[in-house]
């Protein structure tokens, strides 16, 4: 009780209080929009690792080397939890964007702070927004601003199980040229999801995988990459769960 009470107290404090800092941001970008991406992801992942010590969550990365450095890329993950985010923003090297729910637009501060670290919102329901949302995302990796992804489009409910990853969530990286990044992530559901409405300590791993260039993968495989990817994704994720033991 007492790790969910700090949680969200402290969320709300960094969203109020930090209204001067989003004004900052503000300015900063009339001059310098890429310095303020760069300042704003600072200021999300600081807030976000305060979030995961009041939480007690331990964070483990894998694979850091797999990450390249000299192209923006879409990392795709499994989604299990809230925290998903939370656990992975900080852990990238650069500005990356996830690709939220357009219901997030209407959550005031943070919905800034996400446009601010170059989040898009996808509105499922209609096609042709989703695709608009689609192309901004392409001219995102073009520019150098990495996208993060969860294919499976929600968050799973059951453990140890993967939903079909969407075969349009890799057109960004498609189109944009840029490679595509698994990432396992192991165990995040025991933060918050597995014992609701209560917040306990535990241990979390993240897995970068090889980087996955789609023009040196076979046309059969392109044209089924959600079910590919996923595969990755999924043989990593019990060898995971097997060392960690989690």
């Amino acid at each position: 009780m007492i790790r969910l009470i700090l949680a969200v107290t402290y969320l709300f404090l960094f969203l109020i209080l930090g209204i001067p800092v989003l004004l900052a941001e503000w300015l900063i970008g009339k001059r310098n929009p890429g310095l303020k991406a760069r300042s704003s992801k600072a200021v999300v992942s600081w807030g976000f690792r305060c979030i995961a010590v009041f939480t007690g969550t331990k964070v483990i990365v894998r694979g850091r080397e797999n990450i390249p450095i000299d192209t923006a890329a879409l990392f795709v993950g499994n989604h299990r939890s809230y925290f998903d985010i939370v656990l992975t923003c900080p852990v990238f090297p650069n500005v990356t964007g996830y690709v939220a729910k357009a219901e997030m637009r209407k959550w005031p501060l943070l919905s800034s702070w996400m446009r601010n670290i170059h989040c898009l919102f996808l509105d499922r329901d209609n096609i042709k927004e989703g695709l608009k949302t689609i192309l901004t995302g392409v001219e995102e990796v073009k520019s150098g601003t990495s996208i993060c992804i969860f294919p499976e489009g929600t968050r799973n409910k059951v453990n140890d199980t993967f939903l079909p990853f969407h075969e349009g969530s890799f057109k960004i990286a498609e189109k944009g040229g840029v490679p595509v990044i698994p990432m396992t992530i192991i165990n995040s559901a025991a933060v918050f999801e597995d014992h609701l409405p209560w917040i306990r300590k535990t241990t979390v791993v993240i897995d970068f995988g090889e980087p996955i260039y789609l023009k040196e993968l076979d046309k059969s495989v392109r044209k089924n990459l959600g079910t590919y990817v996923s595969g990755v994704i999924s043989e990593r994720y019990f060898q995971l769960k097997e060392e960690f033991n989690l």
